[in-house]
């Protein structure tokens, strides 16, 4: 079997304007300025410790935890909100369903999400019975330590030169090149195209709508390398 895993924020959906307001708001609350929206997409994919952590070095663990508590709280309050919406990208779900219908194929989520906020992303969607293994931020490592990855493989059953890993970070993508599985760059995501190839991404693809023919090129080419 062949194991096609998913980043979320970035990838499969949109939600920087949700990300970005959840995290002004948040700072706002301690009387701290707030990041700037290229440095809180930067930091898409950390966990939301670690993410934060990075906004704000110099806080003490204990700031950086109610700062984190209180992003959950914006960020909950943002998607009870019609005016703010994380959706999908054109495309992706076309490819998702595609891919689902492939017999030899298994189908992942690997984010820095947590459980309850992609749990809230699928449902809204839909897509939730596409997935044989989501792995969140909640009870891993932040990326880019591989250890999700790794357990999304060891819970489909797939081997990683079988796994193929797609996320619109670096993050993502040291994480796929450490646990051994091909790493493709979502382009149209959060970090630069050319920083996905200086984290090692295997292909870079542009365009949501352009996915599904790449990713049927590349799980072609698992057969032949396998």
């Amino acid at each position: 079997m062949k194991l096609v895993v998913f980043d979320c924020d970035g990838t499969l959906v949109d939600s920087q304007h949700m990300i970005v307001a959840a995290m002004e708001q948040a700072f706002e609350e301690f009387g701290l300025r707030a990041p700037g929206r290229s440095d809180v997409l930067s930091v898409v994919g950390l966990s939301l410790d670690a993410a934060v952590g990075s906004l704000v070095p110099t806080a003490g663990a204990r700031r950086v935890e109610e700062i984190a508590e209180a992003y959950k709280a914006a960020f909950g309050m943002l998607r009870r909100d019609k005016a703010h919406k994380e959706p999908l990208y054109p495309g992706i779900r076309d490819t998702l369903l595609a891919l689902a219908q492939q017999p030899d194929v298994l189908l992942g989520i690997a984010t820095g999400k947590s459980r309850r906020g992609l749990a809230a992303v699928l449902e809204r969607e839909s897509l939730g019975d596409l997935f044989v293994t989501l792995q969140t931020a909640d009870t891993h490592p932040s990326k880019p330590h591989p250890a999700m990855l790794q357990a999304a493989m060891a819970e489909a059953g797939a081997e990683a030169h079988r796994t193929v890993m797609i996320g619109d970070t670096t993050y993502d993508i040291s994480m796929a090149r450490d646990a051994g599985a091909r790493a493709i760059g979502a382009g149209w995501g959060y970090h630069p195209p050319e920083a996905l190839v200086a984290a090692g991404a295997h292909r870079i693809v542009g365009e949501s709508l352009d996915l599904a023919e790449t990713l049927m090129d590349d799980l072609k080419a698992l057969d032949i390398l396998s």
